[in-house]
């Protein structure tokens, strides 16, 4: 317990799924959290459930104007920022028209998912740099994706964001260790987390049990992961216990991409 104890934690997209799951960790682990997201009943009510302490903001991840807001926020009451986790993410296929294949894209569709997930990213770690680089040791933790790795081609622009959002973090933990900066910058890649994002894929009932039976076979550790398995993965990353670890891509997808495409043999 209390692994962040007293360090300033700001995560986006903290309203629901892996945003909320670490947020709720980070606050059970000492840290004094801020949540942000463009849902402000929702955060406002997860907020209200973590701790007294913990704060919420609306955060449009894809308007710089935005993130100059909360970053001014963060100086004026705290002095910095010791950990960011860049979460808020959408896949295209609720909030666009599309469509997202390859030969047929629209092409709205695909700059509004990079304004989110791409550029919310980019913003994200420009605000933190400024807040962060004074400290004695901080993280930056961007959320990809198993997308960001391999191929999907009904989600060109989702994997094409998450891809870049794994270059991206190279580049800004390379540019803080070139600047003498303590700020470390690592991407973790989550594959079948079963969150709400899954929901306009699964269906419901009967048919959104089956759904989830029939991805899990082709997971080699037989199941969907929860989104408390990728708080705990961006609950090292933003430790102390990771202050050698920058520039890494950490995969929490039940073994996906270890290179198998079928659950090992019971036999």
């Amino acid at each position: 317990m209390h692994r962040l104890k007293g360090k300033i934690v700001l995560v986006t997209g903290a309203a629901r799924g892996i945003g909320q799951a670490i947020a709720e960790l980070f606050s059970e682990e000492g840290a004094k959290v801020i949540l942000s997201d463009i849902n402000d009943e929702l955060g406002q009510k997860v907020t209200s459930a973590i701790a007294e302490e913990a704060e919420y903001h609306h955060l449009d991840v894809s308007k710089e104007k935005d993130w100059q807001i909360i970053s001014s926020h963060i100086l004026k009451k705290y002095g910095k920022l010791d950990v960011l986790i860049n979460n808020a993410g959408i896949t295209g296929f609720l909030e666009t028209t599309g469509p997202h294949d390859p030969e047929n894209l629209d092409i709205e569709s695909w700059n509004k998912v990079h304004r989110v997930n791409l550029d919310g990213v980019v913003f994200g770690c420009k605000e933190a740099i400024r807040l962060m680089k004074g400290t004695h040791s901080a993280s930056i933790v961007n959320l990809s994706s198993r997308s960001g790795i391999v191929g999907i081609p009904g989600a060109a622009a989702y994997a094409s964001s998450k891809a870049a959002i794994r270059n991206h973090t190279k580049t800004v933990a390379l540019y803080c260790a070139e600047k003498g900066y303590s700020i470390r910058c690592n991407s973790i890649h989550p594959g079948a987390i079963l969150t709400p994002m899954w929901d306009a894929m699964l269906g419901e009932g009967e048919a959104r049990e089956n759904a989830i039976k029939s991805i899990a076979k082709d997971i080699p550790l037989n199941t969907m992961g929860e989104a408390k398995d990728v708080a705990y993965a961006a609950l090292y990353l933003a430790s102390e216990e990771s202050k050698y670890v920058t520039g890494i891509e950490l995969n929490v997808d039940g073994g996906i991409l270890a290179g198998s495409s079928a659950a090992p043999s019971q036999k």
